[in-house]
């Protein structure tokens, strides 16, 4: 077994899963002032950090994508990724600098950040990361995602994925197809189909080892305007057709993005997408919001309840991490 394998494999297994907390500045800016709080460097980081100590950690987290600015912040002598590495879970960086306007294809966006990529994934891994994320996003409409954005952001991945398992980290490849829109669950299934058979394509040429990788997908789902009715066992369903009619088997396993959704809902998707799972992939989790909202809610109504906001971060990596076995239930979500 290859470093990165087992990086990736510890990243994933055991129904862990991933915390996403790579909010840039501006988006952990508009969280924080969505619930009366200001954001400064000192709060975002005593958030982040009350996650990062809660007891779940060591149980239902595997890694933490971490952002520029907290990867390189300390609590007390404690460096933020040593800290992480205590608990048992892998420290990883957000590595693209942003989705932009692609010049092209004006409604839509290429995600931007190789310039001078290699030097920072050294720095990065200096610092104690061992996986990096880059995503790109899609969206879908009559004429979108095109051509041109599914080929540039699928280069646009493998040229990092290249590069990060060139600096000894494992890369988690995100190619997210937005759910914002009117379409149904058919053509998000035949639009994320189209785009991560591109991806592979691109990983494959540049020679990038899949079994170093983890996939971060959407799942297939209905467009938020949609009017189309769907059921959580269709979602699962369709989705499982999807990964498994696109994606290499090298490949050791995917944390599905929330994407939008609930916290429930992202959780019982996910159980279901495991209670049906008949492939060799791991499914589990990289989710943001869907991991840290209600914790954050409650921290907000007072910051130095420590004990209070870790329960309830605990109590949602448990049900993700029970889900990302297929052993969720509402009976257990409501105990």
């Amino acid at each position: 077994m290859s470093e990165l394998n087992s990086i990736a494999l510890k990243i994933i297994s055991s129904g862990k899963g991933i915390l996403a907390a790579d909010e840039s500045n501006g988006t952990m800016t508009k969280r924080l002032d969505g619930v009366g709080i200001s954001s400064t460097p000192e709060n975002r980081l005593k958030f982040r950090n009350t996650l990062f100590t809660s007891e779940s950690m060591e149980s239902c987290i595997g890694g933490v994508i971490l952002y520029d600015e907290t990867i390189k912040q300390s609590v007390g002598s404690n460096s933020i990724p040593l800290i992480i590495s205590k608990t048992g879970a892998i420290p990883g960086i957000k590595v693209d600098t942003g989705a932009k306007t692609l010049s092209s294809s004006k409604e839509e966006k290429i995600t931007e950040g190789l310039d001078g990529l290699r030097e920072r994934l050294k720095e990065y891994y200096k610092l104690g990361a061992r996986f990096a994320k880059w995503r790109g996003v899609y969206t879908i409409s009559e004429s979108y995602p095109s051509k041109v954005a599914i080929s540039t952001n699928a280069h646009a991945l493998a040229r990092y994925a290249s590069l990060v398992q060139e600096s000894g980290m494992v890369p988690i490849v995100e190619p997210e197809v937005l759910m914002d829109g009117v379409h149904n669950s058919k053509t998000c299934l035949d639009k994320t189909s189209e785009v991560i058979k591109k991806c592979y394509e691109e990983l494959e040429i540049n020679k990038v080892d899949l079994k170093g990788t983890i996939l971060k997908p959407n799942m297939i789902l209905p467009g938020s305007k949609s009017e189309e009715k769907i059921t959580s066992e269709e979602i699962a369903k369709l989705t499982l057709q999807c990964l498994k009619n696109s994606v290499p088997s090298e490949v050791p396993g995917m944390a599905f993005l929330s994407g939008g959704q609930s916290e429930l809902e992202a959780t019982e998707n996910l159980n279901l997408i495991n209670v049906q799972n008949n492939t060799n992939f791991i499914m589990t989790y990289s989710y943001g919001r869907a991991l840290q909202q209600s914790a954050l809610k409650h921290w907000s109504k007072n910051i130095q309840d420590t004990k209070g906001t870790q329960e309830i971060f605990n109590n949602r990596a448990k049900m993700c991490s029970l889900a990302a076995r297929g052993k969720w239930s509402y009976e257990l979500e409501n105990k």
